[in-house]
């Protein structure tokens, strides 16, 4: 049985992810700092907690998980965090944990399994934003972590494509999930003014779904029209 990492597995599109694998047929491991808000269980997934801030623990945790599965097919790098407003005012420790975690922890992850890949000529599936694609005001950080993670990928995919190791780039667009707990704004509820995790996760299975020797690079994922609703301060949930 083919195995999966899947990061920020425990909710939105990280968990709409491991389903859907799991639906065709992997083992998947599912990577998150708190798995008590996820309802799925099956006995092909496996929650493991780790928190991919924690470069030690990441490694650690990944370590153990490829001596005991002794390979892997598909990485998914979809850990994310996004903070938005005028940078002037964006708080540095903010800044760090987007850098830490959107851009540098894939890079990590990344290299720590890149042999394995290599090995089973499997997929690096990077989720990136289209935030990378079509920067914006108010999200100046966020959007270079994902930009970043972009031209990684795009770089990674130029060394190890005659391994047979297959890099994709997901660009979602805004998507209803708890990402924007936090954030003063939030896509509109009206079915064509969001994506939702199940649209991401079926550009997984495009992706993965291809024959040996056809690589889909990237794929932008976006509403048919865009519909961003402020929130009142009572709706914005504490950090």
């Amino acid at each position: 049985m083919d195995v999966a990492l899947v990061t920020g597995a425990s909710s939105g599109i990280g968990l709409a992810v491991a389903r859907r694998l799991v639906e065709m047929g992997y083992g998947v491991y599912g990577y998150a700092r708190d798995h008590g808000k996820a309802s799925f269980r099956h006995e092909r997934y496996r929650p493991v907690d780790c928190d991919v801030m924690d470069t030690r623990v990441l490694l650690e945790r990944t370590e153990a998980l490829l001596r005991e599965t002794g390979g892997l097919k598909i990485l998914v790098n979809n850990a994310g965090v996004g903070f938005f407003g005028p940078h002037a005012t964006m708080a540095p420790d903010r800044i760090e944990r987007m850098v830490r975690t959107n851009l540098a922890a894939p890079m990590i992850l990344t290299r720590a399994t890149l042999k394995h890949l290599e090995h089973s000529r499997g997929f690096v599936i990077n989720i990136a934003s289209t935030a990378a694609l079509n920067p914006g005001p108010f999200g100046a950080a966020y959007g270079a972590t994902k930009a970043g993670l972009h031209q990684f990928g795009e770089a990674l995919f130029s060394e190890v494509r005659k391994s047979g190791i297959r890099v994709v780039t997901l660009f979602p667009d805004m998507t209803r999930t708890s990402f924007y707990d936090h954030a003063d704004f939030e896509p509109g509820e009206a079915p064509d003014a969001h994506i939702t995790p199940e649209c991401v996760a079926d550009a997984v299975a495009q992706a993965v779904g291809q024959r040996e020797g056809t690589v889909i690079t990237q794929i932008a994922i976006r509403p048919q029209r865009t519909q961003v609703v402020r929130k009142g301060p009572s709706q914005k949930k504490k950090d």
